[in-house]
């Protein structure tokens, strides 16, 4: 079963940041490419701790061996130095899909016994 195998590498490019620079009285869409390294099938989500500023789309996926997508970040106008944005953070997290899924996301393959990466960005 694929579940017990560690899911292997992705990719993303940028590889540890995403910066948004202002003018912030405007929406701010920035694009990350996610590439799957390893040789199975993986399961992809994006989170983040802010959703009220922070939008991603697609937020979830699937990606064969070697295939990648490209995501949409998007940040929306805040007040500059009115909010807090220390803490915001983007965290894609995937997982090995069960041997003979169809290629379509399903939330369980995350809510399941199997490992689960993450990366935050």
């Amino acid at each position: 079963m694929a579940q017990s195998v560690p899911p292997g590498d992705i990719a993303t490019q940028p590889g540890t940041k995403i910066v948004f620079n202002a003018p912030y009285d405007d929406k701010h869409t920035y694009h990350i490419k996610v590439t799957n390294s390893s040789a199975r099938r993986i399961g992809w989500a994006f989170k983040t701790t802010n959703m009220k500023r922070l939008g991603v789309d697609p937020a979830a996926g699937v990606l064969d061996p070697k295939e990648n997508a490209l995501i949409a970040v998007s940040c929306d106008a805040f007040a500059y130095g009115q909010e807090d944005t220390n803490n915001d953070r983007v965290t894609i997290e995937w997982t090995n899909t069960p041997d003979g899924a169809a290629k379509q996301f399903r939330r369980e393959w995350f809510q399941g016994d199997g490992m689960v990466r993450r990366k935050n960005l």
